[in-house]
């Protein structure tokens, strides 16, 4: 079968007729890297790519982030699901922050690269995935609003993001969640290339120097114009499919499932290469 490549819109890449053990090359792992930094997001329908081929890869493209859950005889790979049959139940309710819009890694030093996600069981009753590319919601910006932006800086924080997954979280949860530092962030990330795009997203809480009522509201008024439904790529999940995205300039979410979903998907994640400036 021939390989295609088809742009999507808003954005993004569509590729058929690929199989994973194609892609564990060193000129093929290029290819995905070019496809990546140009599109944002790739997709791989129908891979099937075993998981020793997606943790190499993973190693092809980058640095891998070992996910130290043990729910996974390879260390690299994390096992996302809802069912506590699959996970254990802390991992279980954190991952209902997956339901908002986040990129992963915002609250720490270096933010993580990309993220590989292959889905090895679906279900139609939910769980799409949906992104936007905060380059281009910056870009659409007014010029005066982007050097007011550009001076400000904002608080993220883990407990931010999981008090409004679960609002019905108990004080020892809100304790635990306390626990992981937060982390200031300027609110316009600006890449060695010159590049720029907005940090937004469920741990985005406080703007620093601004009044909390005041910051949250120009945050969420900047989230709520970026995540248009016309701005959103929404990927229907098919087995055996494989995405890829920027996290660095992506923010995506999960549309919502239960836990008793069959949902299964397995992801690497590539180590940050670029301190947010």
């Amino acid at each position: 079968m021939a390989v295609t490549f088809t742009p999507l819109e808003p954005f993004g890449l569509e590729v058929t007729g690929a199989s994973g053990g194609q892609l564990v090359d060193p000129r093929a792992a290029e290819k995905v890297r070019a496809a990546l930094d140009e599109h944002g997001v790739v997709v791989y329908r129908g891979l099937d790519i075993s998981d020793e081929d997606l943790v190499a890869l993973s190693r092809l493209l980058g640095e891998v982030v070992s996910a130290r859950t043990g729910e996974h005889r390879l260390p690299e790979i994390a096992t996302i699901t809802l069912d506590p049959a699959k996970t254990n139940t802390v991992l279980a309710r954190y991952r209902k922050g997956n339901f908002l819009w986040h990129i992963d890694g915002a609250t720490d030093e270096l933010p993580q690269k990309a993220t590989l996600l292959t889905a090895r069981e679906v279900d139609p009753a939910g769980g799409d995935t949906e992104f936007v590319n905060t380059y281009l919601a910056y870009q659409e910006l007014p010029e005066a609003e982007k050097a007011e932006l550009e001076a400000l800086r904002v608080v993220h924080s883990f407990a931010n993001a999981q008090a409004r997954a679960v609002p019905d979280a108990s004080e020892r949860e809100r304790a635990a969640w306390e626990k992981v530092p937060a982390k200031i962030h300027p609110l316009v990330w600006t890449r060695r290339t010159g590049r720029k795009s907005l940090l937004l997203g469920a741990t985005a809480g406080d703007v620093v120097g601004m009044d909390s009522e005041q910051g949250r509201a120009l945050l969420e008024g900047l989230l709520e114009r970026a995540t248009r439904p016309e701005r959103v790529l929404r990927h229907r999940w098919q087995p055996g499919d494989l995405v890829i995205w920027d996290n660095t300039g992506m923010l995506h979410r999960a549309t919502p499932f239960e836990p008793t979903s069959l949902r299964l998907m397995h992801r690497t994640t590539l180590a940050g290469e670029e301190m947010v400036a």
